[in-house]
């Protein structure tokens, strides 16, 4: 059985439609509630990857969050060891951070809502990315934001007001700033004054989203289910034996 650690950061910001997504690739998910005290653990024995899901910390604030450092230590395991990381938006950032990259609090202008994504060419030849249209859309919820990319990492995507949108460590770790997992349901729950205050109107927010919908569900679930056979192929294959370099020559189509 290959077992996924799940850091939720928040209560409502859990794996959603990614989490369908996975179990539908034959994965089972270990949520870890990790900010109702819920304690994660110690190592990741017994886990072939994990995915650490946004909130709204910066990836060192462990006054605010405690579970950020052994977060931040699992994450680290994971990269010494070569058991795939898929972070999204806080997930990327703290990744981002223990690879020795830079996260900066409120920078540049906020994203929120389906937001346009292009690929770098970098791109064409990850794992995940491979072949995804160059031109696609994602939800946003961001004011923090990668300012620099940790040493060596493949840097993938990117907005108009966040240069980092999606960025490879290694030969098996992704970060996304964006966030996969959300669907218009999401941004109409949103805090509507919070979004004012940033700029945006919620209602046209939620009917963009819609709109884009169908196209960035395909590409994204179609990003997930190249994770999910990944996190498969890692830890069915003896590990001498993998390439696992992130590159889109070792993907299945």
């Amino acid at each position: 059985m290959v077992r996924v650690l799940v850091i939720q950061n928040t209560p409502g910001g859990g794996p959603g439609r990614l989490g369908d997504w996975l179990r539908e690739e034959g994965l089972e998910l270990d949520v870890v509630h990790a900010y109702g005290g819920s304690p994660l653990p110690e190592n990741l024995a017994g886990h072939q990857a994990v995915v650490f899901l946004g909130g709204g910390y910066m990836p060192d604030a462990d006054e605010r969050a405690p579970w950020l450092a052994p977060g931040r230590a699992l994450v680290t395991e994971a990269l010494e060891t070569g058991v795939p990381v898929l972070g999204i938006c806080l997930g990327a950032q703290l990744l981002a951070y223990v690879a020795g990259g830079t996260v900066r609090a409120e920078h540049g202008g906020p994203e929120a809502g389906s937001t346009p994504l292009t690929l770098r060419a970098e791109a064409a030849g990850d794992l995940l990315f491979h072949r995804l249209p160059t031109e696609l859309n994602a939800i946003e919820h961001r004011v923090d934001a990668i300012t620099e990319l940790p040493p060596g990492a493949a840097w993938l995507a990117q907005s108009e007001r966040c240069p980092v949108q999606a960025f490879r460590v290694g030969e098996h770790a992704w970060g996304v700033q964006f966030h996969p997992e959300a669907t218009p349901g999401h941004v109409s729950r949103w805090d509507r004054d919070a979004l004012r205050r940033q700029g945006f109107d919620q209602d046209e927010l939620v009917h963009t989203a819609e709109r884009d919908e169908p196209a960035s569900t395909a590409a994204w679930h179609e990003l997930v289910r190249r994770f999910a056979t990944f996190v498969r192929t890692t830890a069915e294959a003896p590990r001498a034996d993998l390439r696992g370099d992130g590159r889109a020559d070792t993907a299945p189509a």
